[in-house]
């Protein structure tokens, strides 16, 4: 009967160990000074909230759950706000805690363990709506394994500050490292615009105000059912390089109106003057579209994450802009029959190519 008694004396005691006391981080002198960011947010992002640790602390029993003092994002953002220099006129930086995890095993008074650690660092922003915005950068990936007695816990908080250490030094180094030369890290946007205005013997007429369209550009046959005296075909295209140098986005813009030789064609009995002027008004017309093109593709009208995409976006609304206007002028003209309004639209088309520096 005493031993039975006693018996559930010790199983009522270990059911009702004390707590272990939560982990705490010792302060410690980083060895950089952040010069291009500064961490904004701490948030914790683990598949298995709850405490980081499984700790063995008493001999023969499973081990306890014991967490971080305050929580993993609280005292890693706390720790972080006291070891590190924080410059807030530097980039936003959001540390996203993706794997915190001590476990541990005992064999008699001997403990093995292992710890885990994962964080993703991310560039905070907002688009034009005033929403915010997180760019991925980098991120990183630590673990070790130890062994410790019983009775001695002194490892396991020397062990994940410098996970912590290590994937803040390696945010820093990647940031001197790509500053320059990334995208995502670029503060400013530069757009350079050259005109492909060659003059060539080739297929391609690119325009140039100085090369005026001739009969002999046009070689193609007359298209069959046709009742045009003449037909060209124009459009215009870019092409588009970029890079980074200090911070800065250089965008590189080539644009080309032009017309091909072998897709155009005029009828033997209308090659004259004023049906040519016809012809060469559909070209200046894709020069005026191609002008009002670059004042769309202006800086302050591209953002530094989506710069490209606005790009196309223009040109695809230039591109029906272009349409839209020669089936007008070929409306209201009646492909050059009404002489009237061909006068017009020459007038028209002579004033918006000066206002462009086109013509004189």
């Amino acid at each position: 009967m005493k031993n039975a008694l006693l018996g559930l004396v010790l199983i009522g005691l270990f059911s009702f160990l004390p707590a272990a006391a939560p982990i705490r981080l010792s302060s410690q002198s980083l060895p950089f000074t952040p010069k291009e960011f500064y961490i904004a947010t701490v948030t914790d992002q683990r598949p298995e909230q709850g405490p980081i640790a499984r700790l063995a602390l008493v001999f023969n029993q499973s081990a306890q759950p014991v967490d971080l003092e305050d929580g993993v994002a609280s005292h890693f953002r706390q720790f972080i706000n006291q070891n590190l220099k924080q410059n807030r006129s530097l980039r936003p930086i959001a540390m996203r805690i993706r794997q915190c995890k001590v476990s541990e095993t005992a064999n008699g008074n001997r403990v093995t363990g292992t710890f885990t650690f994962a964080a993703a660092f991310e560039l905070l922003g907002k688009d034009d709506s005033g929403n915010e915005t997180s760019t991925r950068l980098t991120e990183y990936r630590g673990s070790a394994n130890y062994t410790r007695p019983l009775n001695q816990l002194s490892v396991i908080e020397p062990t994940i500050r410098q996970a912590l250490v290590a994937s803040l030094k390696g945010l820093n180094d990647y940031m001197n490292r790509e500053a320059g030369q990334n995208e995502k890290l670029a503060k400013s946007l530069n757009v350079t615009i050259i005109d492909d205005s060659r003059i060539t013997d080739d297929d391609t007429v690119h325009y140039n105000p100085s090369r005026k369209l001739t009969w002999a550009d046009f070689q193609a046959t007359p298209r069959q059912g046709s009742h045009y005296a003449a037909e060209v075909f124009t459009s215009f295209a870019y092409e588009g390089k970029s890079s980074v140098k200090d911070g800065i986005i250089n965008v590189n813009l080539t644009l080309k109106g032009y017309m091909l030789k072998n897709s155009s064609w005029g009828r033997q009995g209308a090659r004259n003057a004023y049906s040519l002027n016809h012809e060469q008004r559909h070209f200046d017309v894709v020069k005026i579209i191609v002008e009002r093109f670059k004042r769309k593709i202006q800086p302050d009208s591209l953002t530094l994450d989506d710069y490209n995409s606005i790009i196309q976006y223009q040109f695809i609304e230039s591109f029906r802009e272009m349409n839209h206007m020669q089936e007008q002028y070929d409306g209201e003209t009646n492909h050059g029959i009404n002489q009237a309004a061909q006068e017009r639209w020459n007038q028209k088309i002579d004033a918006e190519l000066r206002t462009f520096g086109v013509k004189k």
